[in-house]
């Protein structure tokens, strides 16, 4: 199992302004030092970002995925390892060697859950994957394209980690070194992960 993210939040869609505030940074440096600083609060929340989103399993803003899988976990419904999913984009079967065949859109659903959302059959059975070779699940996933579509606690929870990052430049961020006040903000939120597939483990991108 892999998983690929295929699009990035936008810089528009970031709380910077929202990061600025949480650190009561002034402003007046001009234009190369408020480009500079952007750029820098950007890449504070980014990182955040993803840090919330590994141990959620949760999507904060929209984007695009791509799920391998060389076996369906269960062919009568194959979890998605994240959530909220708004729209499975499209399913391929892909043989031992690479050519690609877009499934029938009308042979697959999705079965949306803020836990364990499902791409499932409308049938019996999700199609088969041949010996050797893979399925490709490309999704959408996330609460929303703008910032103000993020939950309220996992959204604080994105500025407090990033305020920390900003204030300690060597912090990793690992889940041993965690801001209590984050993972208290994060707890309801966090999942079991599901595997991709028997005995695999989740791989990324």
């Amino acid at each position: 199992m892999m998983l690929v993210e295929v699009t990035a939040p936008p810089l528009a869609a970031l709380p910077v302004a929202g990061l600025q505030d949480h650190l009561r940074l002034g402003t007046g440096f001009g234009t190369a030092g408020d480009m500079a600083e952007t750029a820098a609060l950007a890449g504070f929340l980014r990182a955040a970002i993803a840090s919330i989103e590994a141990r959620t399993g949760k999507v904060l803003l929209a984007r695009q995925f791509r799920l391998r899988l060389e076996e369906w976990r269960d062919p009568m419904g194959q979890p998605l390892p994240l959530a909220p999913v708004s729209a499975i984009e499209r399913v391929e079967i892909v043989n031992v060697a690479g050519a690609v065949t877009p499934v029938d859109p009308a042979v697959y659903r999705l079965v949306p859950d803020m836990q364990r959302p499902l791409l499932a059959p409308v049938g019996a059975f999700l199609p088969g994957i041949p010996a050797s070779g893979h399925a490709l699940v490309t999704f959408s996933a996330g609460f929303g394209s703008a910032w103000a579509n993020v939950p309220a606690d996992l959204a604080q929870a994105v500025l407090m980690l990033a305020a920390r990052y900003h204030e300690d430049r060597s912090y990793e961020g690992t889940q041993a070194a965690m801001p209590f006040g984050v993972s208290a903000l994060i707890e309801r939120w966090r999942s079991v992960r599901v595997l991709g597939g028997r005995g695999n483990s989740r791989g990324g991108a």
